[in-house]
């Protein structure tokens, strides 16, 4: 089974109104305290044998925004990984970006490096709907990003949009797709605007200064989104992912799958044989453990098989394809679930077809409320 990797890089220029991801903003000084203690946490894996001798299929930079480390400290990053814990064949190596923080060299010092695939976040195309976001950029350079990433040489160009920003509307989301598509990505990702607690949107929600998402116009939107990416030779795979052909994000599959990752730097959580565990979500906890000698794990969950099964349906039916129906009646599940189960698929949020247990489309839109349900 394959292993992933997700490194949680805590620092942005600016942060975003509706993020609520734990991070700093970039400093050079916290960057090199970052990275020393960040080595430090992989060394201690390492000796741990956290990962059992196996080589990373996939490795996944996130945040935050990585690419406000400079190019060389992200690949600094990657060659400890790989000196540590060694990587597959052919891994996927996965780095975020904000398109203004990349340029046409670093993109290839990355390439060199060994990361293959980059991840924009665009999330708009419309100056005022990124004004009302926290962008300080208007115009964004998404295209030339794109552009500067395919001639760097990676393999696959992924594209992160959001729909049901204040300001937003049909013209305007269409708009932003139109061109997007134009760009050519492998990959496109489509989340629906949420209020995150203590994010700078919720302020503003709670001022009355903004509107809460209209659902209706979400629903639309998606939809939207849906057919024309569809129309464009996407596939959609889960529930806010599309991709061309054999282009699916191959570490998020590790998460919808069950499979073991282990996550470094501050928040980020892992899941290796069964046992959940987060990493503190405080830079300065993170290295006072780090620097003591200790890894920086605050919660520790050890799953019961039962509970591993009913979270290998919970995360498999986020994929568009569903989940095998043995999975479900596999094990000693008691009556209550498989009521739950039931009266799911009576209330119209699940479907059976072809052996397969999935969302059905309005189901999709509640997946998390379908989630919480059979927890």
């Amino acid at each position: 089974m394959p292993v992933g990797l997700y490194v949680h890089v805590p620092f942005c220029r600016t942060r975003c109104h509706f993020c609520a991801f734990y991070l700093q903003i970039h400093r050079e000084n916290r960057a090199q305290a970052y990275l020393a203690s960040l080595e430090h946490e992989i060394r201690l894996h390492a000796a741990k044998d956290s990962l059992r001798g196996r080589p990373l299929d996939t490795v996944y930079l996130g945040g935050g925004t990585p690419t406000t480390l400079s190019p060389d400290q992200l690949s600094s990053i990657l060659a400890m990984i790989d000196g540590s814990f060694g990587l597959s064949e052919r891994p996927e190596v996965t780095v975020e970006a904000h398109p203004d923080t990349v340029t046409t060299a670093g993109l290839d010092r990355l390439v060199q490096a060994g990361f293959t695939r980059v991840s924009f976040g665009v999330q708009s195309v419309d100056d005022q709907e990124l004004v009302h976001i926290g962008r300080r950029t208007k115009g964004q350079p998404g295209g030339l990003a794109v552009k500067a990433a395919r001639a760097a040489g990676f393999a696959d160009v992924s594209v992160d949009l959001i729909y049901g920003l204040p300001g937003q509307n049909r013209e305007s989301w269409n708009a932003t797709l139109e061109e997007v598509l134009a760009w050519r990505p492998d990959h496109v990702s489509c989340y629906a605007l949420t209020i995150e607690d203590h994010s700078h949107l919720q302020v503003e929600v709670k001022r009355g200064d903004v509107a809460t998402p209209d659902p209706a116009l979400q629903n639309e939107l998606e939809d939207e989104a849906a057919r024309r990416l569809v129309a464009a030779g996407f596939s959609r795979y889960e529930i806010s992912n599309y991709s061309r052909p054999g282009r699916a994000c191959r570490h998020n599959l590790l998460y919808w799958h069950g499979c073991d990752y282990l996550g470094l730097g501050p928040s980020a959580q892992s899941y290796l044989a069964g046992v959940r565990f987060g990493n503190i979500s405080d830079l300065g906890l993170y290295h006072q453990a780090l620097g003591a000698g200790r890894l920086p794990i605050s919660d520790v969950e050890h799953l019961s098989p039962e509970q591993r099964r009913r979270e290998a349906v919970i995360f498999g039916l986020r994929l568009v394809e569903g989940i095998d129906r043995r999975l479900i009646e596999a094990g000693n599940a008691d009556q209550v679930w498989r009521r739950t189960l039931d009266q799911l698929t009576r209330q119209g949020f699940l479907e059976e077809q072809a052996g397969k247990i999935r969302l059905t489309g309005g189901g999709r839109r509640f997946a998390d409320s379908v989630a919480v349900a059979l927890i």
